[in-house]
This record gives C-alpha cells, structure tokens and sequence, in this order.
C-alpha cells in the first residue's frame, strides 16, 4: 500500500481545510487509517483514526468538535476535514495505515506512512 496525502495550505485561523489521503493497492479497504502530525522537534502525534469499514473513528480531544475523519474506500481515499483551524494546528499531516484498529494510537504498529502535508494556520 503506498500513501500520499494532499490538501494543505495556508489558511487564517477560523478557516477550513480538507484533507485527502489517496491509497494505491487493492488491501487498501482493509487497514484501518490514522492521520498524525508532526512539528519540528518534536513526536508524531496521533490526530485522528479511522476503522476499515469506516463506520467507526476516534479523535484526539484537542480536535474533537472540528475534525472529522471519513473514508471512501471506492475511491481508496481517506479524508480529514478540519474546521475552526487554529495556529496550534500548524504541523505536517501525515498519513498512515494500520492492519488493526485496536492499536490505532500506536505509531510502531502502523505498516505504511505516506510523505505528509503541511498545514499553516496564521493568526
């Protein structure tokens, strides 16, 4: 499964983006999908996830509210929809894919990253 994601820009807090995580590969539909962020030094962390049916998520409390995370496995894509954007927000978004939704937040059991999109958000 090879991932990339797009959908990143420079917005004003307040505003939104959308973005795509585009998968190649027919397993796809059967990994379950997280987003994660990553400022300079520091960690990747854990944003939001997503099963492989798609029916269920979870979200970090810092985007609950403002993010959503849904898939279109058809189209092999995974989306994060951000709203009321802050400047805490501003990170490269990266996406990954999990063989096992019950280890979702767990970065060393993901199989495939993809190279990352970055999200300014000015004040």
């Amino acid at each position: 499964v090879q991932l990339q994601a797009s959908g990143g820009g420079l917005v004003q807090a307040g505003n939104s983006l959308r973005l795509s995580c585009a998968a190649s590969g027919r397993t796809f539909s059967t990994y379950s999908v997280g987003w994660f962020r990553q400022t300079p030094g520091n960690e990747r962390e854990f944003v939001a996830g997503i099963d492989e049916t798609g029916l269920t998520t979870y979200d970090r409390y810092f985007v609950k509210g403002r993010f959503t995370i849904s898939r279109d496995n058809a189209k092999n894509t995974v989306y994060l929809q951000m709203n009321s954007l802050k400047p805490e927000d501003t990170a490269v978004y990266i996406c990954a894919a999990n063989p096992t939704w019950r280890y979702i937040r767990v970065v060393r059991k993901y199989d495939y990253w993809g190279q990352g999109t970055l999200v300014t958000v000015s004040s």
